[in-house]
């Protein structure tokens, strides 16, 4: 039996298994890494091609090695898939892929886990599954009558699919606005909101402001609360390769229509308007089916935790979820864990 199986390896996974191998667990024998890709670079392997190491929100480094230095207009999905691919080599860590975990069971002596490479057992956890494949869509009258393309943002692959089209993109994050300005410079766009977006500054990051932010999130995992999405929190912010979109009057926020038609949307006021495509910029969910028999959700429908443990099992941690849903915060998260899983564990000291 392992001592501790981690389960993902994208920034959180990576840096709980490091911080594992250094606290004393022995690679292979004590502690695995179990990753459903079939190649490093996490959920970033997926990403679409033009999004350029320019246009993404920052890179945290991995513990021992900086991020590489980056010219801007490389594709995150080659980039830091081949960061993360040097740091497992560099560190010897101890990734199996591709294995996706089905489902983990309580034993009496701690957890099976049901792969496709066939069962594992291990007295602990570390989640770190992401939500990379639980894109989230929601439900609108009509949304099954739509004769038009519908996509996620995690089927996008550039612009270019949707040129001289007519695009309704819904959704207030980070990642709406990202794609509003590239869409936006090909083709006619039409951006909806739930709630009005609301827009910050440089000035306003402050680091007393991001440990308000962090404070927030870790509130509500406390409380058994599902986590919220950042943008909820930190509110949207334009970059200089925006302003240009922002200058042609594309983030021009529009209500959310009252149902989708078969070729387009209604609007409160009856009025109809076509649409070739929906882009769903509607953000994912935690990736935590596979801990259901685990029965860790509250009513209120989220994981109550304390710090990066769940508050009903202290060998069960879930890193890269709520607060440490960030890559600094999973930085953090993946040591806290370590630590936490060799103080109860009590492995002998490398």
């Amino acid at each position: 039996m392992l001592e501790v199986a981690v389960i993902g390896a994208g920034q959180a996974g990576l840096s709980a298994a490091y911080h594992l191998v250094r606290l004393g667990f022995t690679p292979y024998d004590e502690v695995v890494v179990l990753d459903r890709n079939p190649a490093p670079g996490g959920a970033w392997q997926h990403r679409w091609d033009s999004l350029t190491m320019h246009d993404v929100h920052g890179i945290a480094n991995l513990p021992g090695v900086p991020v590489p230095s980056s010219a801007g207009a490389e594709q995150a999905n080659d980039f830091v898939p081949a960061y993360f691919a040097d740091y497992e080599k560099r560190f010897e860590l101890p990734v199996v892929r591709p294995v996706s975990v089905e489902s983990v069971h309580q034993i009496d002596e701690g957890f099976e886990l049901q792969t496709s490479a066939g069962v594992y057992s291990a007295a602990a956890l570390v989640n770190a599954t992401g939500t990379w494949d639980r894109p989230f869509i929601p439900w609108y009258p009509g949304i099954e009558t739509f004769k038009g393309r519908q996509l996620h943002t995690a089927e996008y692959r550039g612009a270019a699919e949707l040129a001289g089209q007519h695009v309704l993109v819904v959704g207030g994050g980070a990642s709406a606005v990202q794609l509003l300005a590239e869409i936006s410079a090909v083709a006619t766009t039409t951006w909806v909101t739930r709630r009005p977006p609301e827009w910050r500054t440089d000035e306003d990051f402050t680091p007393e402001y991001g440990r308000q932010v962090v404070a927030r999130v870790e509130e509500r995992v406390r409380a058994g609360l599902p986590p919220r999405s950042v943008v909820s929190v930190t509110g949207l912010h334009l970059r200089p390769q925006e302003q240009a979109a922002a200058e042609r009057g594309v983030y021009t926020r529009h209500p959310m229509f009252s149902r989708i038609t078969p070729d387009g949307v209604e609007w409160p006021d009856g009025r109809h308007e076509h649409f070739d495509a929906i882009l769903w910029a509607t953000g994912f969910r935690a990736d935590l089916a596979h801990l259901a028999p685990l029965h860790l959700r509250e009513s209120s429908g989220g994981i109550r935790m304390n710090g990066t443990a769940t508050a009903a099992d202290d060998r069960i941690h879930l890193v890269g979820y709520g607060p440490s849903a960030s890559t600094i915060g999973a930085n953090r998260a993946g040591f806290t864990a370590a630590r936490a899983l060799r103080d109860l564990l009590n492995p002998v000291a490398a």
